[in-house]
């Protein structure tokens, strides 16, 4: 499949069968986040991989993991990621959402529904997991076989806005200055 397909048709799975994902389709999905770019290539991300009921319950205390048998909590480690020396700014959050992405489309590619949570405590994932201070939790990525409604890769038509009021070239529109 091209990726512009690819990327056109995957979406957002809020409703899961229960069936487990393969080990082989997991492997594949975590290396694309293990292979993602990182700034400066320091590498910070972590996947705590989670499909065992009990961890799946603790999540559950964070946010709505909406029944997948299977989530990554893509972590970073703070003292690990790159700061950009002009200003001092972290590359944490970059560093797990680009894998996170990577992982996602991964998934898709495999027949692997998913979901990118952002909508949780990191405290309760902190703690409910015994996360060191370190570590990061940035994004949950859930897992599994879709039960809902497919979606069609023509909703971007209507749904997003249109490539010319998203580039500009050479400068801001005057609308925005």
């Amino acid at each position: 499949m091209e990726f512009l397909q690819l990327a056109k048709e995957r979406h957002s799975v809020r409703k899961f069968h229960s069936k487990p994902v393969e080990m082989a389709k997991l492997q594949n999905i975590l290396e694309a986040g293990r292979v993602a770019p990182t700034a400066a290539n320091f590498q910070p991300q972590r996947f705590l991989v989670v499909s065992e009921p009990g961890g799946l319950s603790k999540l559950d205390k964070a946010g709505n993991m909406h029944g997948a048998p299977l989530a990554i909590v893509v972590c970073s480690l703070k003292d690990k990621a790159w700061k950009r020396p002009q200003d001092g700014h972290s590359m944490v959050d970059i560093d797990a959402t680009i894998p996170t992405t990577h992982m996602m489309l991964q998934a898709w590619s495999e027949g692997v529904a998913s979901c990118w949570i952002t909508w949780f405590d990191p405290a309760v994932v902190r703690s409910e997991f015994s996360l060191p201070d370190n570590v990061i939790p940035v994004n949950i990525l859930v897992l599994g076989y879709s039960d809902d409604k497919a979606q069609t890769p023509c909703r971007h038509q209507q749904q997003r806005i249109p490539l010319n009021e998203m580039v500009w070239k050479e400068s801001l529109p005057c609308s925005l200055k």
